[in-house]
């Protein structure tokens, strides 16, 4: 994709939504750290129906201290691989009550200090709670990079690193989030429905699904 076609990709997803969010449910910047840390191989929706009642009762590392592993698991385990995620959550919460009275730090090397945090989850922090413009590369940003042609790479690094050099202004900070929801919603994995996609003409990929199957609009 060229600089004028990444521009105009962006200037269309913006248009259709201008003010995209995650949709992950979180009430402040640790319940957000929490909330992504789970997120990882489970869905935004399944995490949001196993946070909803713990984060009614923890909104701070030292409630979820007081609250333990064992109580953790109760709240999370529909969620794949809780028991390693409740041991990280709780020693991610233990830290930031030693060494960082309890606030969420605001840099990527601090971030990613906490147990279970990468640099995914510390990038999705500073995009959507510090406002910063960083590009949280997850399965659906991989693919809708490689397949429009926008930022080819073979890692999610690699992807991280030309999105930073090709996303323009005023796009940066929300780019993120509206290729998450065109790789969920429009160019998903098995089947991308390029026939009701915005930007297909841009797209460099090959096996377009132009028409719809029977059924499907």
């Amino acid at each position: 994709m060229t600089k004028d076609q990444i521009f105009e990709f962006f200037r269309r997803l913006a248009e259709d939504n201008p003010a995209p969010q995650t949709e992950l449910e979180y009430g402040n910047a640790y319940q957000l750290v929490v909330a992504v840390a789970l997120s990882a191989q489970a869905t935004d929706v399944g995490v949001n129906k196993a946070t909803r009642a713990l984060f009614a009762k923890v909104k701070t590392p030292q409630q979820m201290l007081d609250l333990g592993e064992d109580g953790l698991k109760e709240h999370i385990k529909t969620i794949g691989l809780f028991n390693s995620k409740a041991k990280n959550v709780i020693a991610l919460s233990q830290l930031l009550v030693d060494e960082y009275g309890g606030e969420v730090p605001d840099t990527r090397e601090d971030l990613m200090r906490l147990p279970g945090v990468g640099r995914k989850t510390a990038n999705v922090v500073l995009n959507c709670w510090f406002g910063q413009e960083t590009f949280a590369v997850d399965t659906h940003i991989f693919r809708v990079s490689n397949r429009t042609g926008m930022a080819k790479g073979k890692t999610p690094d690699q992807v991280e690193a030309k999105l930073e050099k090709r996303v323009p202004q005023p796009f940066r900070r929300d780019s993120h989030h509206w290729m998450i929801l065109h790789g969920r919603y429009v160019c998903k994995a098995r089947t991308p429905e390029c026939w009701r996609c915005k930007v297909a003409d841009l797209c460099s990929f090959r096996k377009k699904v132009l028409e719809a199957p029977k059924g499907r609009t």
